[in-house]
């Protein structure tokens, strides 16, 4: 990718706000956790899919369990 600043000298350089920087760092952060999360060992027998507790419930054989 190719920074817009350097194909023509003449343009002066893009002033970000506060919040864009925020914002760039954060997703920097969000990046860095994902390829974390990416370079782990895959879990033994855990739940297929999307994990579960996230909705606040378990599911086992078609039947919900609310904690």
């Amino acid at each position: 990718m190719s920074d817009p600043n350097t194909e023509n000298p003449e343009t002066p350089p893009k002033v970000l706000s506060p919040a864009a920087k925020r914002a760039l760092a954060e997703a920097a952060e969000r990046r860095k956790a994902r390829d974390q999360a990416a370079s782990l060992e895959p879990e033994k027998g855990g739940p297929k899919g999307v994990e579960p507790t996230r909705y606040g419930d378990w599911e086992r054989g078609g039947i919900a369990y609310d904690f």
